[in-house]
């Protein structure tokens, strides 16, 4: 890495979210249930990461399918007012979420509409931008899979998100191959060291995985574990949590931290997401859910 500031571009999802707090999911019957808190907010897991590397200080290009909506000047306003450089992807529509959640973090997320399939242009444009950066986080997402199918972004150093990853999702295969390092949570692991090992396998040099209240693990290719503790947090919303989380990390390893300093730095930026209902406390500003006027 140079000596001057890096520059990251993070690829994939920023969506509007309306979020809608119940005291339990419903059940699969007709009835009426009174929602106990509802509010609205940017949403995407990209756009947590882009938020928490501006937050940090790293030169963050957002790069994602936004439409000429509402919706979508609505993101774009709360996302460049946080420092977050948005170069917006062509769509019909903006992606837009209903998420019903309880206190104990369980969450039905119900799309209520999804960007279009970006142009061929665009996705030049895209590359272009990849192929210029430091470094890409690479998001899982249909811009993702498509971005991964040109040369000119493998040749930059990718990291990638895997979330929920089993070991054997055929949609996850292509993110995987292509990373250089891989995080994920242990949602459905059975063996978080086995996953991560399965993992770098394929070619990644470093695999992380959250596991919630239980901290925070990692693998280097080289066989060197690393464990940490969660950091206490008084929770109020766990959405955004691991992309704030990998921003951390990312961020401290531009600046030269060891795997073990860039896990306990990680875990001190998720608890920021963990203690706001947002995706980043800046975005609690009403201000952000105006869209600009013309």
């Amino acid at each position: 890495m140079s000596s001057s500031p890096a520059v990251v571009v993070v690829c994939g999802p920023a969506s509007w979210n309306h979020l809608i707090l119940l005291d339990h999911l419903p059940q699969p019957v007709p009835h009426m249930q009174f929602a106990r808190d509802t509010w609205e907010t940017v949403g995407g897991t990209s756009a947590g990461k882009a938020l928490h590397l501006a937050d940090l200080g790293i030169g963050v290009q957002l790069c994602s399918p936004i439409g000429a909506d509402d919706d979508g000047a609505r993101v774009r306003r709360a996302l460049t007012t946080s420092g977050v450089a948005v170069v917006a992807i062509a769509s019909e529509r903006t992606e837009r979420h209903v998420n019903l959640m309880t206190d104990d973090g369980s969450r039905v997320s119900l799309y209520v509409s999804v960007p279009s399939t970006p142009a061929e242009n665009e996705l030049e444009a895209a590359g272009a931008l990849v192929a210029s950066a430091d470094l890409a986080v690479i998001d899982l997402s249909e811009l993702g899979a498509l971005l991964l199918e040109r040369e000119e972004v493998r040749q930059t150093p990718l990291w990638v998100d895997l979330h929920d990853y089993d070991g054997s999702s055929a949609f996850h295969e292509p993110f995987l191959d292509a990373a250089h390092a891989v995080f994920m949570n242990d949602d459905q692991a059975d063996d978080p060291w086995e996953l991560m090992r399965s993992c770098l396998e394929r070619g990644p040099r470093l695999a992380v995985c959250t596991r919630g209240a239980e901290g925070a693990m990692a693998l280097e290719r080289g066989g060197t574990r690393y464990e940490i503790a969660a950091v206490p947090a008084d929770v109020v919303d766990t959405n955004g949590a691991g992309d704030a989380f990998m921003a951390g990390f990312l961020a401290a390893a531009l600046h030269g931290a060891s795997v073990g300093d860039a896990l306990k730095a990680a875990a001190a930026q998720a608890r920021i997401a963990i203690e706001t209902k947002h995706l980043h406390p800046g975005l609690g500003n009403p201000l952000f859910s105006q869209a600009p006027r013309a």
